[in-house]
């Protein structure tokens, strides 16, 4: 992360999250249980700036069903604190990674209904491939490994969910080495 973001809002009061700003970038995460507006946190985003020039959004939903199995709701569990935490740090490590100027990551908690929006992930970057190589990048690592927990509710009973063999091997593709530069010899 640039070393020149200045804070704006650092509360960890519910559905406010952390929004740090510097020149070129800025970063949002928020953790709430309140429905969220994609276009309007695009806007947020994007508003006055003219040095962006792609903005990748996710929006993860919750499905009617599990494993073939209608379900009749999501519960997602949390620790605020450490949840926040662990999704800064992963945004930070993809600003690292590619040439971002804004990221936004709204991730909701509690009971959810199918057709409810669960996960939000904007990027904004002056080219596309960096918008969304580092919107897969955050998607993957919050599939995985985002201190969350789900519980999925079916007229059977509930049960928790662990990250798939899939999700795994997604997200395991950001942690190989990156490719060395050939020698000249």
């Amino acid at each position: 992360m640039n070393p020149g973001l200045a804070a704006r809002d650092l509360s960890p009061q519910a559905g406010r999250g952390v929004t740090l700003s510097g020149e070129a970038e800025t970063m949002t995460i928020r953790l709430q249980r309140e429905d969220f507006d994609p276009a309007a946190e695009v806007a947020a985003l994007t508003r006055g700036r003219t040095d962006i020039g792609a903005v990748v959004t996710f929006t993860g939903i919750c499905r009617g069903d599990e494993a073939g199995e209608p379900i009749a709701a999501l519960t997602l569990e949390h620790f605020p604190e450490m949840a926040e935490a662990e999704i800064r740090r992963h945004v930070e490590e993809a600003q690292r990674r590619w040439k971002l100027l804004g990221v936004t990551v709204v991730h909701r908690y509690g009971r959810l209904a199918p057709g409810d929006n669960i996960v939000l992930v904007v990027t904004a970057s002056s080219h596309r491939t960096d918008a969304f190589a580092a919107a897969e990048f955050l998607m993957d690592y919050l599939k995985t490994r985002a201190p969350f927990w789900k519980q999925v509710e079916r007229g059977s009973g509930k049960s928790w969910v662990e990250a798939t063999a899939k999700d795994d091997a997604a997200a395991k593709r950001w942690t190989a080495p990156a490719p060395q530069p050939a020698r000249k010899g």
